[in-house]
């Protein structure tokens, strides 16, 4: 079944062929594709990715599952994207982040790492059910929209080795890609790499966070030219004390990066 982009590119060359006017070619085309689509959709139908409810539309939450979700909205914490009692005005800073500032410039986040949006993340991340994508990507891009239009490029924080051979995929670099294509923006995902394994951080307190990721990540040499003088976006499913994302914009920056931004699915807030 041929996308509209796909029906858009046919009926160009079909026009270019001499037998139809271009623009009556895409009208043509684009009412195939509206048939195809809603054909699918009879035969499978949209369903809620929370509660597998019937709903209008694909890649979307019913209205109960929506208020499952604590999303984030401004007023937030220039540093940590977390959210603030009250608008200042101007930039603000919330004590976390006068108090531990971190190695990274700012970071943004779609929404509370708690409710329905954990259970999506753990369904994504774990159990290999990637059917929220392209919402995700939807989300990303517009919570992120500050940062990612001062982007150069987007850099997904990597798995180590043994990792991704079990896991068989990088969550985060999924998430790079739709926000990606999304944002109009390149992304990079050889970037940054992990030099060696380290232990999940379930459990961990901040300070065994950052003793576990120090060091850990290292550009490749090669990868130099996509880095250095860049205004970077790390991407990843979720920001907790935010040791991994130092640890990542520390070698980054390390290597020329200009800034290193945050962009995560959720936050958890009591960091």
């Amino acid at each position: 079944m041929a996308s509209h982009s796909d029906a858009e590119a046919a009926a160009v060359f079909v026009a270019q062929d001499g037998m139809v006017p271009q623009s009556a070619a895409r009208r043509a085309f684009r009412a195939i594709g509206t048939a195809a689509w809603s054909a699918l959709d009879v035969m499978l139908p949209p369903l809620c990715l929370g509660c597998r409810t019937r709903i209008m539309a694909h890649d979307a939450l019913c209205p109960a599952c929506w208020r499952r979700i604590d999303f984030i909205r401004p007023p937030l914490c220039d540093r940590l994207g977390l959210p603030m009692p009250y608008d200042t005005g101007g930039p603000m800073l919330s004590a976390a982040a006068v108090a531990d500032p971190p190695d990274f410039d700012r970071a943004r986040a779609v929404a509370s790492f708690d409710g329905l949006m954990r259970e999506l993340i753990h369904s994504f991340k774990f159990h290999d059910t990637h059917n929220a994508r392209r919402l995700f990507g939807r989300w990303l891009a517009e919570a992120g929209r500050e940062i990612l239009d001062e982007a150069d490029v987007l850099v997904p924080v990597p798995l180590s080795r043994w990792r991704l051979l079990t896991r068989r995929f990088n969550q985060a670099q999924i998430l790079a890609a739709e926000t990606g294509r999304r944002a109009n923006k390149p992304v990079k995902p050889f970037a940054l790499v992990r030099s060696r394994s380290t232990p999940h951080q379930v459990g961990l307190t901040r300070a065994q966070r950052q003793r576990n990721v120090a060091s850990v990540f290292r550009v490749p040499q090669s990868e130099m030219a996509d880095v250095s003088g860049k205004a970077i976006v790390l991407i990843d499913d979720v920001i907790t004390t935010g040791a991994t994302a130092s640890a990542a914009a520390t070698a980054l920056k390390r290597r020329g990066a200009r800034r290193v931004d945050v962009l995560a699915l959720a936050i958890v807030s009591n960091t």
